[in-house]
């Protein structure tokens, strides 16, 4: 069930795309990606696991809501869930169709998400439907798609191009962020605890367990698919003469090994994937904000969430990728820093101050630039900053000095009792 949960509609479009783009560069590409799109998901969900689901407890409530809050309507209804029913149709239907349209479009979203909202509407059956019925099916399909390339007949990777020429590792990495999956973690390793609890397993410790295992389980499946698809990109962009997304990359090559049977299957195997991941987030989402507002079902708010995701996905798969970057690279900072806290809250000997700085750090790194300008030579941190990754050094060393300074001496350390 965790695999085919990450496993959603940027895993699919993304590696290729960046296969093709970082050409000779390749290795250094999927390096930095592996280690945002699939280190930085299995770190949080372990986080999640040793705060026993709640992250957040200690920063102010109201910060800690808003803060849970921008997650979830990110990985919802505003940008993650639509983007599952536009991979759906941009790889499971388009290439079928002769005269694609807006109207087909519309049609074929309201099928997917109506049928993702059937499976979320009995969220005590997730694991038996997705862990025991989609997930296996998906695999045996992967596995013959990934198989396939030992027989590919194309085997020269072209010039990398762009930023993938010059800093391909940074570039890869940063890309990894589209994924969403270590935003995803948080909200997916509170579905799984609710799941393990549906399934008998009560204590603490178990769930714990249970959650770290089900996360390298999907980090392995993850690390295969993502390696696969970037090695695809790779050897098929001798084959285009341009590609806008990674999902007319998937289609030319699948067509090219195995004709017209194996646009079915590349249709089946997205398909799945995204239905998955959009019956997961939607449960997710309902049961986050009946949290919020009791008055609303949890079935009134799976409804209402669907007929949201229908609108916005109509959309366009470009439009919404462009909106998302400027999001994910302000959420991402904030979502690592929360992370890495999580694992040294009690070493901290004023744990709610050492959450508030070290998250404001994260969030106003831009600040950096006005270091610079008063003359302070920062240019090894600015240039990291130019590349997205400035809030990196800030937030990590004043974690560590918070650390080793012993801000409260004559109190003694108060540590959250885990609940």
């Amino acid at each position: 069930m965790a695999f085919a949960l990450f496993l959603g509609a940027s895993n699919f479009i993304f590696p290729p795309l960046i296969g093709v783009l970082s050409g000779e560069n390749l290795v250094q590409s999927m390096l930095g990606f592996l280690i945002s799109a699939v280190g930085l998901p299995l770190i949080t969900l372990v986080a999640v696991a040793k705060a026993k689901g709640n992250m957040v407890e200690l920063l102010p409530p109201f910060v800690g809501l808003l803060l849970m809050a921008v997650i979830y309507i990110v990985l919802g209804p505003a940008y993650a869930i639509p983007r599952t029913g536009l991979v759906a149709y941009e790889i499971g239907l388009k290439p079928f169709i002769s005269e694609p349209s807006d109207v087909m479009q519309f049609y074929y979203t309201l099928l997917f998400f109506g049928l993702a909202m059937l499976f979320a509407l009995y969220p005590g059956r997730l694991l038996d439907t997705i862990g025991k019925v989609l997930t296996p099916a998906m695999i045996f399909l992967l596995l013959i798609l990934a198989g396939s390339l030992f027989f590919f007949d194309h085997t020269v990777f072209q010039a990398a191009v762009g930023k993938y020429a010059h800093q391909p590792f940074i570039s890869g990495f940063l890309d990894g962020y589209n994924t969403m999956d270590a935003l995803g973690s948080i909200i997916f390793g509170m579905l799984l605890i609710e799941t393990l609890k549906s399934k008998g397993v009560t204590k603490p410790a178990d769930q714990s367990k249970y959650l770290i295992a089900a996360g390298f389980i999907a980090a392995l499946g993850l690390i295969v698919v993502y390696t696969s698809l970037f090695v695809l990109g790779g050897l098929t962009g001798t084959m285009l003469e341009s590609a806008e997304n990674g999902g007319m990359i998937l289609t030319t090559y699948v067509q090219h090994i195995f004709g017209g049977y194996g646009l079915v299957i590349l249709a089946i195997v997205v398909t799945l994937a995204c239905l998955t991941t959009a019956v997961g987030l939607l449960s997710s989402c309902a049961q986050f904000f009946q949290k919020i507002v009791p008055s609303w079902s949890y079935k009134q708010l799976v409804i209402g969430l669907t007929i949201t995701c229908v609108v916005i996905s109509n959309v366009g798969l470009e439009q919404l990728i462009q909106v998302s970057i400027p999001v994910l690279y302000i959420a991402y900072p904030v979502a690592v820093v929360l992370v890495a806290l999580t694992f040294v809250r009690d070493r901290f000997a004023a744990p709610e101050m050492s959450y508030k700085l070290c998250l404001v750090i994260a969030f106003f790194y831009g600040l950096l630039d006005a270091l610079k300008a008063i003359g302070m030579d920062l240019s090894f941190i600015y240039e990291l900053n130019e590349e997205g990754l400035g809030w990196v050094l800030p937030s990590f060393i004043v974690m560590c000095a918070l650390l080793k300074i012993d801000i409260l001496p004559t109190q003694k350390r108060k540590v959250p009792q885990d609940h």
